[in-house]
């Protein structure tokens, strides 16, 4: 039983059958295939974001930095790990689904772990890693016990004044119910200690595979209203640890 959460190992597993369901019910088809035209778009736009937050936080060289994505998929956000600077044997990528996981082992380096399974219950050093991702889980996760017990597991992962950078729903999709909205004050209740900062990003894509359609540089004009973007990029920071603050 976990104190925190009231969760038992037969919950989570539950959670994690579920989960893997809701993933086999969904279609494997070309709309998120990265030479999409509004696919390498959204990448693009997101990449400028995550950039932006690691230089305000003053990380310009990213070689000796600890990360650990929680769902990695099949490997895409490590492989722009790796093009932004870090070492293959400093990343680790974890997944739920085996299918994935192989994909993700097929493309990544061999020094860079890639693990099957749970990432809540992984033997993960806490206060060891710089980073953790977690792109579009939270959304995953319907149950709120499994969302706070995934939280808590990546919260012991980080060293402070390390972050979750967290790629999520910033709207609900009305015609997907295998999905849930994740709002700033829902992360605020999942990492109460931490300090957030948020930004708006991606135009919705159903109305981005439309205007590319007409013209690629369509998404960039419709990008720049925000009630039009779908999702958030938030950086979830562990306080560091300051001169008199107990350890």
């Amino acid at each position: 039983m976990d104190a925190k959460t009231g969760t038992t190992r037969s919950d989570a597993q539950r959670a994690n059958e579920a989960l893997a369901q809701r993933y086999a019910r969904r279609r494997d088809d070309r709309r998120y295939q990265p030479l999409q035209p509004d696919v390498w778009r959204l990448l693009q736009d997101r990449q400028r974001a995550m950039l932006a937050l690691f230089a305000r936080a003053g990380w310009h060289d990213l070689s000796a930095r600890r990360v650990v994505e929680a769902g990695c998929g099949s490997g895409g956000n490590l492989l722009e790990m790796l093009r932004l600077g870090c070492a293959p044997q400093n990343l680790v990528g974890i997944e739920l689904l085996p299918a994935r996981q192989l994909q993700a082992r097929a493309r990544l380096p061999p020094a860079t772990g890639v693990w099957l399974g749970d990432a809540a219950g992984m033997p993960i050093e806490p206060d060891s890693q710089d980073l953790v991702l977690l792109f579009t889980v939270l959304s995953s996760l319907l149950e709120d016990a499994a969302q706070q017990r995934l939280a808590d597991a990546l919260w012991r992962w980080l060293k402070p004044g390390g972050a979750v950078l967290c790629y999520d729903l910033a709207v609900a999709n009305p015609r997907n119910a295998d999905v849930r909205a994740v709002a700033p004050r829902r992360l605020r209740q999942l990492f109460p200690a931490a300090c957030l900062h948020s930004r708006r990003v991606t135009l919705a894509p159903p109305l981005a595979r439309r205007v590319c359609r007409w013209h690629p540089a369509l998404y960039g004009l419709l990008n720049g209203i925000v009630l039009l973007r779908s999702h958030r990029l938030t950086w979830i920071e562990k306080p560091p640890i300051g001169p008199g603050t107990a350890q």
